[in-house]
């Protein structure tokens, strides 16, 4: 059964926006109706500029053809933890150099306690580093100097991956 009324605040539930003569932010584009659910990344690092580089380098998008980012910060190895207990990530971009604990480290425990571990990407301190990241069971490494065509490269293939 359809309803209509010339007034849509008179057909809204209590407690509704439209109750109130508010407009729904669906019909007036301040809120999608539908679309694809972002591409949720977690960063960890200790230091904020080593966040911020990263975020700086990705943008708001990984790829034309992708969602937006959304982004989730750590700065602690806890938060790390908690945050991926809760889910929903598509990839983890862990600082091997992070103090007190390195992602590479984190990285290996993610992977032996966390059921279907998102992809994660490891930022070492060298390229030499590499092994680490294999030992770590990391699905991808960039170093340090951050090159940002490389890391949004390796971020895409990842969240590619893990979309199917």
């Amino acid at each position: 059964m359809t309803t209509t009324s010339a007034h849509p605040g008179d057909l809204a539930p209590a407690g509704h926006p439209l109750d109130q003569g508010h407009e729904d932010p669906r019909l007036s584009g301040g809120e999608p109706v539908s679309g694809p659910k972002p591409i949720s990344l977690l960063i960890y690092s200790d230091d904020s500029d080593t966040r911020t580089k990263v975020r700086m380098a990705i943008g708001k998008r990984l790829a034309a053809d992708l969602p937006a980012v959304v982004w989730t910060e750590c700065a602690t190895p806890p938060a790390v933890i908690s945050a991926v207990d809760a889910g929903g990530f598509d990839v983890l971009i862990l600082d091997g150099e992070a103090v007190p604990a390195g992602g590479m480290g984190i990285c290996r425990q993610l992977k032996d306690e966390i059921f279907e571990c998102p992809p994660v990407l490891v930022l070492t301190g060298r390229p030499q580093d590499a092994w680490l990241a294999t030992w770590s069971r990391a699905d991808a490494a960039v170093p340090h100097p951050l090159d940002p065509r490389a890391l949004a490269e390796a971020i895409t293939v990842l969240a590619r991956r893990r979309r199917g």
